[in-house]
């Protein structure tokens, strides 16, 4: 063979070895990278024609794929569309939200825990499918959530109520208002979808964002269960009945500010016991305890309760609930009655009072209870876990103490059921002054197990001062509880 025909196949056999490495890297190596590109459509679309596993809450079926007449062959159907809509999120032609992102690989059939059910279909040229989620709503619960929200506040209101069962960190209802309709998202018709979306995302309102999860604001008043817990932690207070600061106002350190009480009161004296000081929702109490505590101890408790970390791995989009390092003394007294700098979302505040429900002891949140594959058979449940140890048992059983008398005899009255022990607290925080405080509503049950943290954000049309947690979220929460212990 002369010198150019060698020199020639030479080539050819490099670049039959380069067509052949690149095929090999891209159809092995880069494959999961390009099957997850949202720039694949053509995988986009195989998926989005797929049968895909429904959402259930108890019997009832909140999201599944129905055959169409169309090129895609299924159409995603939401039958509770509103109420659910923050947790089930949409499925369509552009991507997933909510549940639907979360759980997409097991929706669709792609999870490793249904290769066996992918392969036999394959195998025996079926259409694969995918298999369903049962999530730990009460659909009870989740009524009575959405109700209360829609029924018992004014048209126009943006809130969230958040109830969890604490003795697991089951999520048993999780609402949000305003909320949209999933299944305009998920028409085959994607220009409507793209128009549908636009409005959508430049409603000032919101409606996308699931408060209970993605919203941050002042807890107001119901962190002074958290500035409660770290006095009682410190071991400087033993009891509920240990003697704390009272009076009219308070000496905001390093200013010439004072802040009184909400009523303008003394709160009953100089010194007053910690549990009357919770059930008056007194602010000079709790600005002395964390004053006298610091910011490090005010900052130790709230993270033992959840602040500053993620914990949901459920639904996507959680905001961390915050309390800030190296506040300095007068933000360190003001976070002591959940104002300066600190934020919690609705989940975050019913974490801390399903911990102090459950000895203390923070379960970490979750709202898939177990899986079905197509065939619907059980794959083994979610097992709940431990996320912290927040206060000691005796603590707890302190702050309970003070949540009950807060409940039968203070601000949470409204929570009261006849028959059962509430325990509450109410919250009504600042915002700007041109507009309209928070108001915030925490409640469990301590023979029951539930809890419950309701959160209203903006009351439409409802007078400065008419906003209290009490008043707007206190028979929420007591509709929520009663449904659970039903």
């Amino acid at each position: 063979m002369n010198k150019p025909i060698r020199t020639m196949s030479i080539f050819c056999m490099l670049l039959f070895l380069a067509l052949l490495a690149n095929s090999t890297y891209v159809m092995y190596l880069q494959s999961g990278e390009l099957a997850d590109d949202p720039n694949n459509r053509r995988i986009v679309e195989a998926r989005f024609s797929r049968e895909r596993g429904a959402i259930l809450v108890g019997k009832n079926t909140i999201a599944e794929s129905k055959p169409s007449d169309d090129r895609y062959l299924y159409q995603r159907v939401y039958s509770t569309p509103f109420k659910y809509a923050h947790l089930t999120g949409v499925f369509n032609f552009f991507g997933q939200t909510a549940l639907e992102k979360t759980q997409n690989d097991f929706l669709s059939g792609d999870d490793d825990s249904l290769f066996l059910t992918s392969f036999l279909d394959m195998i025996s040229s079926k259409s694969p499918k995918g298999g369903s989620v049962q999530l730990t709503i009460d659909p009870r619960a989740q009524d009575a959530a959405w109700d209360g929200l829609n029924e018992d506040l004014p048209a126009g209101t943006r809130a969230s109520a958040v109830a969890l069962e604490p003795s697991t960190g089951k999520i048993l209802a999780m609402a949000s208002i305003p909320s949209y309709d999933p299944n305009k998202l998920a028409s085959h018709d994607l220009d409507e979808v793209n128009k549908q979306d636009r409005r959508l995302q430049k409603d000032d309102n919101k409606p996308l964002d699931n408060r209970a999860i993605e919203t941050r604001l002042p807890p107001g008043s119901t962190f002074k269960l958290v500035t409660a817990a770290a006095a009682l932690e410190s071991g400087d207070y033993d009891s509920a009945e240990d003697l704390v600061p009272g009076g009219f106002e308070f000496d905001l350190p390093q200013t010439d500010d004072t802040i009184g009480n909400h009523d303008g009161g003394d709160c009953g004296g100089e010194r007053i016991t910690m549990s009357s000081a919770m059930q008056q929702s007194c602010n000079v109490s709790f600005l002395s305890l964390a004053n006298d505590l610091g910011p490090e101890k005010m900052r130790e408790q709230a993270e033992a309760f959840g602040f500053n970390q993620e914990y949901l791995d459920d639904l996507p989009g959680q905001v961390e609930s915050a309390y800030p390092a190296n506040l300095d003394p007068p933000q360190t007294a003001m976070s002591g009655i959940g104002q300066s700098e600190v934020a919690a979302t609705p989940l975050q505040m019913a974490m801390v009072v399903a911990a102090i429900a459950n000895d203390g002891v923070v379960m970490k949140p979750y709202l898939v209870d177990n899986e079905l594959t197509p065939d619907l058979e059980a794959l083994p449940k979610t097992e709940p876990e431990d996320f912290s140890e927040a206060v000691s048992p005796s603590t707890a059983e302190e702050l309970t103490k003070m949540m009950v008398a807060t409940v039968d005899d203070g601000t949470g009255e409204p929570a009261q059921i006849d028959g059962v022990e509430v325990a509450g607290k109410t919250g009504t925080a600042q915002s700007a002054a041109e507009r309209n405080p928070y108001a915030w509503f925490v409640a469990f049950a301590p023979d029951h197990d539930v809890a419950v943290a309701v959160m209203i954000q903006d009351a439409a049309g409802v007078g400065r001062d008419e906003i209290a947690g009490g008043r707007l979220g206190g028979p929420i929460a007591k509709s929520i509880i009663e449904a659970v212990i039903e």
